[in-house]
């Protein structure tokens, strides 16, 4: 019997997409609050994942199996920052927890950082503004994540990781890299995200659309059914 071939892991998912079809929108973030309107190409947003994750490596000094702690993603699962920061996490073979600062070498939150319980592990905030500029003055000892991330190198390796890896921990599941990719495969969709759950909403936004070809659109914020009918049709949804 021959053996199998080896099920590529997100990340590289996500290079085969730039290759394939770089310049097509990958997602695209709404916020009905403030009205902003953000679009990522794969080619975009595989740029601040190889950013973000030589800032975890080289500056964080994240190695494979550390524990980074997504504050971000339980407030602001859809966020395009926050499927970022998970995706160059998964990258640089670091794990997303979530609810569990204590194990944690770094901590990243939205722009409310006071009081965000971190120990001895680095904080990072993140402004959420949607040209992803910095936060301005931030307390010492706070990274700004949109300053700090825009200094580092365009290009980032991968670290040697196996489909066994962990790469996520929450209060209900436990994945490794191949977990991350499990569930019914579909065609390729541009597909209507309502940010809920943190592990669903970062599924159905990035991991979903590089497994199965197909793109997203996240609508965070108050919306009625007249202005989700307009996003759905402005971004010609199909799912």
């Amino acid at each position: 019997m021959g053996t199998l071939p080896r099920v590529p892991l997100v990340t590289e998912l996500l290079a085969r997409r730039v290759r394939a079809d770089g310049s097509s929108p990958l997602v695209t973030y709404y916020d009905t609050d403030s009205g902003a309107r953000t679009e990522l190409s794969a080619t975009t947003l595989e740029n601040w994942v190889a950013k973000t994750t030589n800032l975890l490596a080289d500056e964080l000094l994240v190695s494979p199996g550390d524990a980074v702690e997504l504050v971000v993603a339980e407030h602001d699962p859809g966020h395009w920052m926050t499927l970022v920061w998970a995706l160059a996490c998964w990258r640089s073979g670091a794990v997303v927890t979530l609810g569990r600062p204590d194990e944690a070498v770094v901590v990243v939150c939205g722009p409310a950082y006071e009081g965000v319980e971190h120990g001895t592990a680095e904080l990072v905030s993140c402004s959420l503004h949607p040209l992803g500029l910095g936060l301005g003055t931030v307390t010492p000892g706070v990274v700004d994540y949109a300053l700090e991330v825009r200094a580092q190198p365009d290009r980032a390796g991968s670290a040697a990781l196996g489909p066994q890896d962990p790469a996520w921990r929450d209060a209900e599941r436990e994945l490794d890299q191949a977990g991350l990719l499990d569930g019914p495969t579909g065609p390729a969709h541009r597909s209507l995200v309502r940010p809920g759950d943190p592990w669903a909403t970062v599924r159905d936004a990035v991991v979903r659309p590089l497994r199965d070809g197909g793109s997203s659109v996240v609508l965070r914020g108050d919306a009625d059914e007249e202005r989700v009918r307009q996003v759905v049709t402005a971004e010609r949804v199909d799912a």
